[in-house]
């Protein structure tokens, strides 16, 4: 009888590598760092009516603040309570909670969500007033965390842009053993795509069936469209990755789903299938399952995020892991903000409790608190002053990591930020069905073999979609048009900042 791709495997390194996620997943954020707090005196009079709640999507974040908050509400004299959720449920409870009354006073907001709308439905308050010296606190951030039409409107702050986005969702984490063997050094010499191809071969080859040369939860149908995106970005491709930007060349407004680039990034992860360098297993792998198989020596290569590092470093600390840059001929990996919009915070319109939320947007936009936000996170969700990531106590791996980010990412045009009144297409833009990560999911699995002519397709589907949330957008009062989503003056070399914004 045929052995199933686990079972090749060996079914006890699966075991130990989905047992390594389910003791994660038990303990919400993974074991907390070490970390004392100083606690400054606060910034004004701190007038609490009933407990104080805040709201994120937890993981590592939720490690910093379950071990901030109880000594922070200690020294306030107050209570504070800490919802760390998945982002499905974030989705659905916030919404219902503004209706209703219920949210958390500090919350952020649902993944793909304009700040525009939160701001133009009332959901959010402006912290200005409630910030001495408003003015002097943003200063001490770096140019471009805030922006008029992402955390600023009309003058007034409502967002607070705490951690940094110039993060690669995409970049190469490998086995060091496994590589050195296969001839490849990626720190001292980044992998090229035929470079990547050709070591997931011998890694394959000289392990016989034990390990494979890469591994993707491909269960998990964003990481297609992440990697994809990713590998064709770090080839040349120029494009954006949020909302009504995702797939546009901002430089000519166009939908680029089927861009040489992409076609060839696609064609490559299937010229690894085909080489059989790729765990048999990835289509009932999730990412973080992925990420597990990792250390139990599955795979010689993944493309992730950050956020394994720490995990890892914890976790598995025999572990000899090394990091590079995503494959290719070294372009830019583009994101759509400095700040990252997932995490960004708001002050809930009706919050009773501002005074506290003020207080401790301060506390985490000073160099103290980003340090303190470094110390527990690490690389995860990394502060945004790179200040604080130099003096913070995180892995020499981490900093490595964030330093190479800096060199690697470059922070592209952002339609909101250019015209709030997006926000209005975004409400009711519906993606076409498969969208991006679902073709190439399905392109992958063999359910369509022409990737030109699916890519092709999508690129269609996608302008008739666009086309009707502008005109709907427009018909209910809306001062938008597609052109507001060229940035003719882009270059996708450098990051885009205020002053391009000016020049259009």
């Amino acid at each position: 009888m045929t052995q199933s791709p686990i079972s090749s495997l060996k079914r006890r390194q699966f075991l130990a590598g989905t047992a390594a996620l389910g003791a994660f997943a038990l303990s919400g954020a993974g074991r907390a760092f070490a970390q004392q707090f100083d606690i400054p005196a606060p910034i004004g009079p701190i007038t609490a009516d009933g407990p104080f709640r805040w709201l994120d999507s937890g993981d590592q974040k939720a490690t910093f603040y379950k071990a901030f908050f109880p000594e922070y509400a200690k020294a306030r004299g107050i209570e504070v309570v800490y919802d760390g959720l998945p982002w499905n449920e974030i989705n659905q409870v916030l919404p219902l909670g503004i209706r209703n009354s219920t949210a958390q006073d500090v919350f952020c907001l649902p993944l793909n969500m304009p700040p525009a709308y939160a701001v133009t439905e009332g959901w959010v308050q402006a912290y200005d007033d409630l910030i001495p010296d408003i003015d002097s606190f943003k200063q001490g951030f770096p140019p471009g965390a805030f922006l008029e039409g992402l955390n600023v409107f009309n003058g007034k702050t409502y967002g607070l842009p705490y951690t940094s986005a110039r993060v690669s969702s995409a970049f190469t984490l490998y086995n060091r053993k496994f590589l050195t063997d296969a001839g490849y050094d990626p720190e001292a010499k980044p992998l090229t795509w035929d470079d990547f191809r050709d070591a997931a071969k011998k890694v394959t080859d000289m392990n016989a069936g034990r390990a494979f040369g890469f591994i993707i939860g491909g269960n998990q149908v964003n990481r297609w469209w992440d990697t994809v995106r990713t590998l064709a970005q770090t080839n040349g491709l120029a494009c954006g990755d949020t909302s009504i930007g995702n797939g546009i060349d901002f430089r000519s407004g166009e939908v680029v789903f089927d861009a040489d680039e992409i076609v060839g990034a696609i064609e490559l992860l299937l010229a690894l299938k085909a080489d059989g360098s790729i765990f048999p297993g990835v289509m009932s792998l999730n990412a973080p399952q992925a990420r597990a198989m990792m250390p139990q020596g599955a795979a010689g290569m993944i493309l992730q995020g950050p956020w394994n590092i720490p995990q890892w470093e914890r976790e598995n600390p025999d572990f000899d892991f090394g990091i590079a840059p995503t494959p290719g001929q070294g372009g830019f990996t583009i994101v759509g903000s400095l700040a990252s919009a997932s995490n960004t915070m708001f002050i809930n319109s009706k919050s009773k409790n501002a005074s506290v939320a003020a207080d401790l947007f301060h506390y985490l936009g000073t160099e103290e608190g980003q340090t303190a936000w470094g110390n527990v996170v690490g690389s995860s969700d990394p502060p945004v002053f790179p200040q604080a990531v130099a003096n913070s106590t995180m892995s020499d791996r981490s900093k490595a990591t964030l330093q190479m980010f800096e060199k690697t990412i470059r922070i592209s045009p952002n339609p909101f930020a250019r015209n709030p009144d997006l926000a209005e297409v975004a409400k009711v833009y519906q993606e076409p069905v498969p969208n991006a990560p679902q073709t190439i999911q399905g392109l992958f699995t063999g359910q369509s073999s022409d990737v030109k002519g699916a890519l092709t397709k999508l690129v269609s589907a996608t302008n008739m979609a666009l086309d009707a949330a502008f005109k709907t957008a427009k018909d209910n009062g809306a001062n938008v048009s597609r052109d507001d989503l060229v940035f003719a003056n882009w270059d996708p070399t450098k990051d885009y900042v205020a002053s391009d914004y000016e020049a259009l």
